[in-house]
């Protein structure tokens, strides 16, 4: 079971879709950490430098003892309740911010720090343990949550710790407010890829769209083959239709030629051999005759299935319906001059089916032909455009036929009287060449009397 869509496009704009999302949301991740440190950064220096500046304040006095030469504040040391605090605790020791209020930072307990070197003698030198310093972030016993920075220092002999801290809100805010609008830019960002990228998808395969509508022409049969002029990664492909086309011509030419040499080299000996068993004394009994007439109908259902079959192979053709109805009914009214049958005609111009012109007037002539003989005074032809199919309707006035016989009748070689002339098979050729053509045949009794005959045929593509 795949999630991909149907279409090339959806598959080309959810593929790129998706990488184009994760790279933006990678990128975006990047940028927040970056934009993370850079903050970081800015707030650690500030409380370096108030290290720095404590770190020089520190000083021993005359008795011995550690002080904190005057300096001031500087905000936002000096607000209270800020979160920017500082602390130096040691033995004996403990100077705090102004901002404290009194009170104490109280943070968790910091590793103990080895002994300092033996060397260390500088007032305010930095003592570095070699034990990491605790994780820089830290709750203090009032609940704020701090970014705390620590140095170890000497005063004298004596080590202390200076502790300084930040509101995490200085880190977060910024970078909040530095994230909004870049994440809001990477969604703007975001839509017009995605609007680029389906505007790239519709020009990329608009040349596919292009080739399905030559490909409809030639199978209408407007071109013969599809143009060659097609993009480099459509040019083999085209090469490929165009040999395919050309191969099922020659196929279908060829089979039409040996389906013509067939009726040729059979028909005419047969029609020889009638001739002669019609002599008298040639068929004493009669009993050859019909042997020959049964051959005959054989082979011109099976020359007619084979004609069939040859027209399954086109489908290229677009053939006007109105002319060729015209001319055949011109043609039966002719034969059939002295019954003064009146025909109608009612078929639209522009009305074209795909099929070849000589199988339509095998199908339109066998209908038309039973139409004739069996009708009384009128014969009508019409035909109507309806689902994509041309709906060929031929109607007469004759005497009909039971409904139990209305299937019966299109089996090939099935007569249904036999005083009448034929061979039965007209009617069977027809359906089969209409099926062949994806069309289809049927018959109905006609109102208020008389039979209807329904040729439905693929309507050729505009």
């Amino acid at each position: 079971m795949t999630f991909l869509p149907r279409s090339l496009g959806g598959r080309l704009l959810a593929g790129g879709a998706l990488f184009m999302l994760l790279a933006l949301a990678v990128a975006t991740v990047l940028i927040g950490f970056i934009l993370n440190r850079f903050i970081v950064g800015q707030v650690d220096q500030r409380l370096e430098l108030e290290i720095a500046t404590l770190s020089g304040a520190i000083a021993t006095g005359p008795d011995g003892r550690t002080i904190l030469r005057p300096f001031v504040d500087v905000p936002p040391f000096d607000r209270v309740g800020s979160g920017w605090y500082w602390q130096v605790s040691g033995k004996d020791v403990d100077f705090r911010s102004s901002s404290l209020a009194g009170g104490t930072l109280d943070l968790p307990p910091r590793p103990a720090d080895p002994p300092p070197p033996a060397d260390a003698h500088q007032q305010g030198e930095p003592h570095r343990p070699d034990r990491p310093p605790p994780p820089p972030d830290a709750v203090s016993a009032a609940g704020e949550a701090l970014h705390v920075r620590t140095r170890a220092v000497l005063a004298g002999t004596t080590p202390l710790i200076i502790t300084a801290t930040a509101p995490l809100s200085a880190i977060a805010t910024p970078l909040r407010e530095a994230l909004i609008p870049l994440v809001i830019s990477i969604f703007v960002i975001a839509a017009g890829l995605l609007a680029a990228s389906l505007m790239q998808v519709r020009i990329g395969l608009r040349p596919l769209g292009r080739l399905s509508a030559d490909l409809r022409a030639v199978r209408a049969g407007r071109m013969q083959h599809v143009p060659a002029e097609q993009p480099a990664e459509l040019a083999p492909v085209v090469s490929e239709l165009n040999a395919l086309i050309d191969q099922n011509a020659a196929g279908l030419a060829s089979a039409r030629l040996h389906v013509a040499n067939l009726a040729h080299g059979l028909k005419t000996p047969l029609a020889g051999l009638a001739l002669g068993l019609a002599e008298p004394g040639r068929d004493p009994d009669g009993s050859m005759a019909p042997l020959v007439a049964q051959m005959e109908r054989g082979i011109r259902h099976h020359l007619g299935r084979a004609r069939a079959a040859a027209a399954g192979g086109g489908g290229l053709a677009a053939t006007l319906l109105a002319p060729r109805a015209a001319d055949l009914v011109a043609a039966l009214g002719k034969i059939h001059s002295e019954r003064e049958i009146t025909a109608t005609i009612d078929i639209a111009p522009e009305i074209a089916v795909a099929c070849e012109g000589q199988d339509i007037d095998e199908m339109l002539g066998n209908l038309l032909d039973n139409a004739f003989q069996w009708a009384r005074s009128t014969v009508a032809v019409s035909a109507r455009e309806e689902a994509r199919s041309i709906v060929v309707a031929i109607l007469d006035d004759g005497p009909g036929l039971p409904d139990a016989l209305l299937q019966d009748v299109l089996l090939p070689g099935r007569r249904i009287d036999e005083t009448v002339p034929g061979y039965g098979f007209g009617l069977s050729i027809a359906r089969e060449l209409a099926e062949l053509y994806g069309g289809s045949l049927r018959l109905y009794p006609n109102t208020p009397r008389g039979l209807g005959v329904a040729l439905i045929l693929p309507a050729a593509i505009g």
